[in-house]
């Protein structure tokens, strides 16, 4: 089985991220796995290496601009692609995405089924819930790196208190999504 999940969909800034976990034969998933919201950053480091090594694991990135251009339907459609792809998915092989919207409909896949919280029910989901927030908030760090003015260290990107602080001092940056409805209002008022 395959299983699917979306980091980032929210996010102001940075990019979205759909991971695809498989896992290996012979291996078994770690203990403790389930929605990565519900870890801590420890847990989900810890975690994450341990599946890497059980699993195969496939990345769909979309940047900030390919959100803003494709909107946000497109770019979870064009993010799941490209981590079933990575991950060599067959056409007849199990998926579970997270959530209630198959975003393979029009594609060759033909075993694909959608489970509301199958982050928090099914081990290779919640696997690669915990892949995708570690991966992203990775990025994230860095990015903050070359923009601190924006927390994105801590806020990665989601629109905190201080985030939208620091949107009304600076404005938004490269890796902001201008297509988003706060940002679009932040820049019309100024």
């Amino acid at each position: 089985m395959i299983g699917i999940d979306e980091v980032g969909r929210g996010a102001w800034a940075g990019p979205l991220l759909v991971v695809a976990a498989r896992l290996k034969p012979g291996q078994k998933l770690p203990l403790g796995l389930r929605d990565s919201k519900l870890l801590s950053a420890k847990q989900r480091q810890s975690l994450a290496v341990e599946i890497v090594k059980s699993c195969d694991i496939g990345q769909g990135w979309v940047s900030a601009d390919m959100i803003d251009k494709l909107g946000l339907s497109r770019s979870l459609k064009s993010a799941t692609m490209l981590a079933v792809m990575d991950v060599a998915v067959s056409k007849n092989e199990e998926i579970v995405i997270d959530g209630n919207i198959n975003f393979l409909d029009s594609t060759s896949y033909v075993n694909v089924r959608t489970k509301i919280k199958a982050d928090q029910t099914l081990p290779i989901v919640s696997a690669a819930s915990v892949v995708a927030k570690v991966l992203r908030d990775q990025l994230m760090v860095e990015i903050s790196q070359k923009y601190p003015d924006y927390n994105f260290q801590k806020n990665v990107g989601y629109g905190t208190v201080n985030h939208r602080q620091a949107l009304s001092l600076f404005g938004p940056c490269r890796v902001h999504r201008n297509s988003f409805k706060p940002i679009k209002a932040l820049v019309a008022n100024r």
